[in-house]
């Protein structure tokens, strides 16, 4: 019963995630429009479709207030990052292959290069400065590390021809009936609730944008309690739920998002949107709550067995997104059998963390692998 209860707690905060985003990409695309093809999709889509991961670890870490609060938020963040480099990809692939008849899809290489090799920076960093102690600075540390990529990444940004007037403010009387919009907010369609039959401009594109963070918010919070019920239930530490189930639930905004930009044919937005939200995830996502816990009741010390299964996960992570990274810059397009590999290179993922959740035997030795890579790299 606790299982099947689980399960629909996190069904039910998933379809609010995917609800909620609709009006993230709708808010997206027009505070977004200025912003060249590949940085959209690794700013403004990749930040706004990573809140699920940062409230998710921020209730991880309050509610339970305590070492399985940071692991379950680190194997939220770390999951969601296999998930994105992996599924998203591989899903926008096949959906821009089915809705254009296409063989491949061309992405900018700058844009590999410049989200790829970032994402492998922060995840080399995670793994050599983070060990069983975490301090204030470790976070401030991750956080300074995003805000020099976005930092480049504005930069570098080749300017873009925008029409900057904002649309006219709309009659009182041509507005949506109150009713109308109220039945709106109870279906999740923050857009016609909010916006109704106005246009869409910075003043409401950011109220959407924050009703969509509230309701993200509230479904995450049903999302860690479901984890841990069914973590509970299932007889394996909450960390292990949250690497895949809460890592999944969360990637709803990103993977809605590059599948959209796909179909659009913005295959460097669908791109970058999975990997820029991976960095957002590692620095942000991760060094906010940290860096916010550990100034208020501060540094948590984490046991050894956890300390191993982390370690594990990190290194794994650094592993599968060089993979990814191989598969994305080599080859001049990416079609079918590069979706299929990264599929394959999730569902490796995906039985490596059940064995270890049950402690399966045959699994050991690929664990001392990942301990001894762990050692080298510090």
């Amino acid at each position: 019963m606790d299982i099947s209860i689980s399960l629909v707690l996190i069904a039910i905060s998933a379809i609010i995630i995917a609800k909620a985003c609709d009006g993230f990409e709708a808010a997206a695309d027009y505070l977004g429009r200025n912003l060249s093809e590949g940085v959209k999709g690794a700013s403004i889509n990749a930040v706004g479709s990573s809140m699920p991961e940062l409230f998710t670890t921020f209730i991880f870490l309050f509610v339970f207030a305590d070492t399985s609060g940071f692991a379950g938020g680190i194997g939220t963040t770390a999951g969601s990052a296999v998930f994105n480099t992996m599924i998203i990809p591989a899903a926008s692939i096949l959906a821009a292959i089915w809705m254009f008849k296409i063989a491949a899809i061309q992405v900018s290489r700058k844009v590999i290069l410049r989200d790829g090799l970032m994402l492998i920076a922060a995840e080399f960093i995670l793994i050599v400065t983070i060990g069983d102690t975490l301090k204030w600075w470790h976070g401030l540390m991750l956080m300074l590390l995003y805000l020099a990529y976005a930092g480049y990444m504005f930069a570098s940004m080749k300017k873009k021809e925008v029409d900057e007037t904002e649309p006219e403010e709309e009659d009182d009387e041509d507005s949506e009936p109150v009713g109308n919009r109220v039945l709106a907010f109870l279906k999740l369609d923050l857009e016609s609730a909010i916006i109704g039959d106005a246009k869409l401009k910075t003043s409401n594109a950011w109220l959407l944008l924050f009703f969509a963070t509230v309701f993200i918010a509230l479904a995450c919070y049903i999302l860690v309690f479901g984890c841990e019920k069914f973590g509970h239930a299932m007889g394996i530490h909450g960390y292990f739920v949250a690497v895949i189930l809460a890592a999944a639930a969360s990637s709803i905004p990103d993977t809605i998002l590059s599948i959209k930009d796909a179909r659009k044919g913005n295959y460097d937005d669908a791109v970058s949107n999975a990997l820029g939200s991976n960095i957002f995830d590692i620095c942000f996502a991760l060094g906010l709550p940290l860096f916010v816990y550990t100034l208020m009741y501060g540094s948590i010390t984490m046991p050894p067995a956890m300390v191993d299964h982390i370690s594990e996960l990190r290194v794994l992570l650094l592993i599968l997104t060089i993979c990814a990274f191989l598969l994305f810059y080599f080859g001049r397009s990416m079609g079918k059998a590069k979706a299929m590999a990264l599929l394959s290179l999730y569902v490796v993922f995906t039985i490596y963390i059940i064995a270890r959740a049950y402690e399966a035997e045959w699994i050991e030795p690929v664990a001392h692998g990942l301990h001894v890579i762990q050692s080298v790299l510090q």
